[in-house]
């Protein structure tokens, strides 16, 4: 990967060159010699920020294309979060609708499958229902998470595909995370759902102030969790992307929803048969 330049301070010293006429202007600090950083552990400031100085510096020709086509390939992590978090307020007050395109149409699809899931565990525990609606429930509740787990294979497919797509080759001293992209993208959108519904416990009325505080604990506990997640899928899709950690779909081939593969499907349809 193309490194930052060490010395950011000749980019500006560039732009003095050709506009002999301005006044001096305060550098960027110079960064001492062997601590330069590539961009697979930039962040996306400062890869904006090297891209709008290196446009005009001597660095133009060869690492800002550089840098553009690594740009080109980030996922952002916020806006993952901030689709979890906005379509959850929104699907409380309006029917469920995904409006995104390409990965975040499948992360979408994903969430909304957590979002009935849900709701569907909350019914599940209700002592109200009759033994017909729990059973129809369960049954509801398995479907859906068959669904959610199918999704987050799909999201790590994409991946595998956009790899593919953009030659990112994988260096031979690769690590493997035990943990895919899409299931860490499955935690943020149950964490966003859990965010959301322990604010709704702070707008009761018929509670005392020892709920509401542990409520208010609850959600702080939660925020940290959630910027420490999407921290570490920032982090592992900038290695992925970088070629630095591996990545595969996780199959998780679930037996039960498998008429060949759980017992009591197939014995019973032996059964049946004879």
């Amino acid at each position: 990967m193309q490194a930052l330049p060490a010395d950011m301070g000749n980019v500006r010293e560039s732009q003095q060159t050709v506009h002999e006429a301005e006044p001096p202007k305060k550098c960027v600090p110079r960064r001492k010699p062997g601590n330069e950083r590539s961009l697979a552990n930039a962040s996306g400031y400062e890869i904006r920020t090297f891209l709008r100085l290196a446009f005009v510096s001597e660095y133009a020709s060869k690492s800002v294309f550089k840098a553009m086509e690594f740009l080109k390939i980030m996922i952002d992590v916020s806006e993952i979060v901030q689709l979890h978090v906005s379509t959850v307020a929104d699907w409380h007050r309006e029917p469920m609708e995904n409006r995104y395109e390409n990965l975040l149409a499948l992360i979408c699809q994903q969430h909304q499958f957590n979002y009935q899931l849900w709701h569907q565990e909350d019914i599940a525990r209700s002592p109200d229902v009759t033994d017909s609606e729990i059973a129809s429930v369960k049954r509801a509740i398995d479907r859906l998470n068959q669904l959610r787990n199918d999704w987050i294979e799909r999201i790590d497919d994409w991946l595998t595909r956009y790899l593919a797509e953009q030659q990112i080759d994988t260096s031979t001293d690769a690590k493997q995370n035990s943990e895919t992209p899409g299931s860490i993208i499955d935690r943020l959108s149950i964490i966003s759902l859990r965010i959301f519904h322990l604010e709704e416990q702070l707008e009761r009325t018929d509670t005392e102030a020892s709920h509401q505080e542990k409520v208010r604990s609850r959600i702080s506990i939660c925020r940290v969790q959630q910027e420490e997640l999407a921290g570490c899928l920032d982090q592992l899709l900038g290695q992925i992307l970088a070629g630095k950690m591996r990545h595969r779909t996780y199959r998780q081939f679930k037996m039960y929803n498998d008429p060949s593969m759980n017992p009591y499907l197939y014995q019973r349809q032996t059964q049946l048969a004879s």
